[in-house]
C-alpha cells in the first residue's frame, strides 16, 4: 500500500461527505408544507452594525405545525427581524406581536410542490457534479503519485467505487426531499 495514495483517497471521501452534508443543509432551507426553524438559516439581521444569523439573536420555535415563532433576546431587533423576513425570498408576512414575531406558512400549492421538488432536483444535481469534480482532482493526484500500474488500477477503481456511494446517496437525498415537498 501507497501511505500517499491512501492520503489521496481520505481526502477525497472527506471532501465527498462534506458535499453532501453541505447538500444536507440546503435541503433544510427548502419549504415543506411543515414549519423547519431550518427555513431561517439564511435570515441575516443588521445587528449593531454587523449582519448577525437569525438563529443567534433569537429563540425559534414550531407553533404549530405550520408556525414559526420567533422571540428575540432583545426586543428592540424585532423591527430589523421584520424587515429581514420580508426582503427575503421566503415570501411570508411576519406578524409583530411585540414580543415576537409569528410566521404562518401557508399550505404549498400543487404548482409550487413541483417547482420546489425541481429546485431540489437542481440543487443535487450540482451536488453530484461537486462529487464528479472531486473524482476528477483525486484521479489526477492519483496519477501524477508515481504509482506502479496495478497500484493506481486498484486506487481509481477505490475512486470510482466512493463516487459511486456519494452520488447514490445524493439520489437518496433528492428522493426523500422531494417526497417531503409532495406530501400534503
Amino acid at each position: 500500500m501507497n501511505e500517499h495514495a491512501d492520503l489521496i483517497l481520505v481526502d477525497v471521501e472527506d471532501r465527498m461527505g462534506k458535499a453532501v452534508e453541505s447538500l444536507r443543509k440546503e435541503f433544510a432551507t427548502i419549504r415543506t408544507g411543515r414549519a423547519n426553524p431550518a427555513l431561517l438559516d439564511r435570515i441575516m439581521i443588521e445587528y449593531y452594525g454587523v449582519p448577525t444569523p437569525l438563529k443567534q439573536i433569537s429563540a425559534i420555535s414550531v407553533v404549530e405545525g405550520n408556525q414559526l415563532y420567533i422571540k428575540p433576546f432583545d426586543k428592540s431587533s424585532l423591527k430589523a427581524i421584520e424587515q429581514a423576513i420580508y426582503a427575503s425570498d421566503l415570501g411570508l408576512n411576519p406578524q409583530n406581536d411585540g414580543v415576537g414575531i409569528r410566521l404562518i406558512l401557508p399550505h404549498l400549492t400543487e404548482e409550487t410542490r413541483r417547482s420546489l421538488v425541481k429546485d431540489v432536483e437542481r440543487i443535487g444535481e450540482g451536488s453530484k457534479v461537486a462529487v464528479r469534480n472531486i473524482r476528477r482532482d483525486g484521479n489526477d493526484q492519483l496519477k501524477k503519485a508515481e504509482l506502479t500500474e496495478d497500484d493506481e488500477k486498484g486506487y481509481l477503481e477505490d475512486v470510482q467505487t466512493l463516487t459511486d456511494k456519494y452520488i447514490k446517496l445524493i439520489d437518496e437525498e433528492i428522493k426523500i426531499k422531494s417526497q417531503e415537498i409532495m406530501k400534503i
